[in-house]
């Protein structure tokens, strides 16, 4: 069988439903993220022998993925000022080019985000973009119900170590698969606190998440039942409080294009902030 490129691979992706995204704040949440999703995750599988080696992926997938990306975000790139609503706006290419200013006026927030990324529509988030081409690469914004939080700062949380925990805690519950064979390992990056130019504090969460998986997971034998590695991920979030409600930022990429991403994910991490909503 010959060997496939990333877009073959890719081309097989089934993404899977999105969880509710904004929960009621309980009295007793099984997570103090009940309110956070994430994007598609699990794949079909392809037979190993279609698959790309490590190298070979390496040679094909990435880079032919980071081309048509980058002829894709020259075409979908404009200047016009875009409205999503009365109370939505986007404002085009307020960084030099590189980067559109998303702003929030009625839940409170606003970030950057590169122009090339486009909007997903009904994606279980409060607003989903993604890259076109390299769709694991893509960023969400999640807010805790109006109705049921009462949040005053993001320290409500604990220190930042202990909502890392939350955050990867939360991750792990959303990945959960129903599929025999499926190992996950994970491990907080780093967890830390930093005050804005808007004198807030938000914690930032950087946590990595591989998911293990055999193709022959009905053998009898075990050697038959040989595990190996499926997906491999940098989960990024920042978290902020504001109105009573905590605001979750989170980025993905995967880690095999993180080198070619960081520059932009962190820009976008940066920029994040939460706003008061004017009554």
């Amino acid at each position: 069988m010959p060997c496939l490129g990333a877009a073959a691979v890719a081309s097989v992706q089934l993404p899977r439903p999105h969880p509710a995204s904004r929960l009621s704040r309980g009295a007793s949440p099984p997570s103090p993220f009940p309110f956070l999703h994430v994007g598609p995750q699990d794949t079909a599988r392809v037979p190993a022998a279609a698959v790309c080696s490590p190298s070979q992926s390496s040679a094909i997938g990435v880079s032919a993925e980071v081309l048509r990306r980058n002829v894709l975000s020259t075409l979908l790139s404009t200047s016009a000022v875009l409205f999503f609503g009365p109370n939505r706006i986007i404002l085009a290419d307020t960084t030099g080019g590189a980067f559109r200013e998303y702003i929030d006026t009625f839940d409170g927030y606003s970030f950057l985000y590169p122009k090339g990324w486009i909007q997903v529509r009904g994606a279980g988030a409060d607003i989903f973009f993604r890259d076109p081409v390299l769709l694991d690469v893509n960023m969400s914004v999640d807010i805790s119900s109006p109705s049921s939080s009462n949040y005053k700062t993001v320290e409500d949380l604990g220190p930042p170590e202990n909502a890392a925990k939350g955050v990867l805690k939360q991750y792990l519950t959303e990945f959960m698969s129903t599929r025999l064979g499926v190992r996950r390992e994970s491990n907080v990056l780093s967890a830390s606190s930093k005050v804005s130019d808007d004198g807030k504090l938000y914690y930032e969460v950087e946590v990595n998440i591989k998911s293990y998986a055999s193709n022959n997971e009905l053998a009898v034998m075990p050697a038959d039942r040989v595990q190996r590695l499926e997906w491999d991920r940098r989960y990024l979030t920042v978290l902020g409080v504001e109105n009573n409600r905590l605001y979750a930022l989170r980025l993905q990429s995967p880690e095999r294009l993180l080198l070619e991403e960081e520059g932009d994910l962190r820009r976008v991490m940066d920029s994040f902030r939460v706003n008061k909503i004017e009554a």
